[in-house]
């Protein structure tokens, strides 16, 4: 429950806090999310057109183009530029998970490369890799015990 004066004090902060544009800021973000998963899906295209791929095969090396694409534009300072821009858009999509391991690396390649670069790129991402084996394994238990049940 809060005093008088606490309401008080949040109705006067309201006042010098900045308004947020969450309209604007959905559009942008989906403008760039878009326009990055449209990128995905030409990639894929030229991976399916001019090598001899199926659709599930071009997968792969898609995601690594737009791995790499994402990474280099983080060490020329434009996927910053990005991000400031659309926020989450340029965030959600694998890209946005390159940017986040090689903006890490490049903050701590002065250390070395053991300690600087390999210790710390994974400080951001280290939780969701973590998250993403532990959920493949429970995923993959369930499946097999639902399997097993089922024979």
């Amino acid at each position: 429950m809060l005093t008088d004066e606490q309401k008080q004090y949040q109705k006067n902060i309201g006042l010098y806090q900045p308004k947020r544009h969450v309209i604007k800021n959905c559009f942008k973000a989906f403008i760039v999310g878009g326009s990055i998963c449209a990128l995905g899906q030409f990639i894929s295209n030229v991976y399916i057109t001019y090598f001899p791929m199926t659709q599930k095969e071009a997968m792969s090396p898609t995601i690594a183009t737009l791995i790499l694409v994402a990474a280099l534009l983080t060490g020329f300072g434009v996927y910053d530029r990005l991000g400031q821009f659309a926020g989450a858009g340029s965030l959600v999509p694998v890209t946005g998970f390159s940017n986040a391991m090689t903006s890490a690396a490049l903050e701590h390649r002065s250390e070395g490369l053991v300690f600087g670069i390999g210790a710390n790129m994974f400080k951001l991402t280290g939780a969701v890799i973590a998250f993403g084996v532990l959920s493949a394994y429970l995923v993959s238990l369930t499946r097999l015990l639902i399997k097993m049940l089922i024979q």
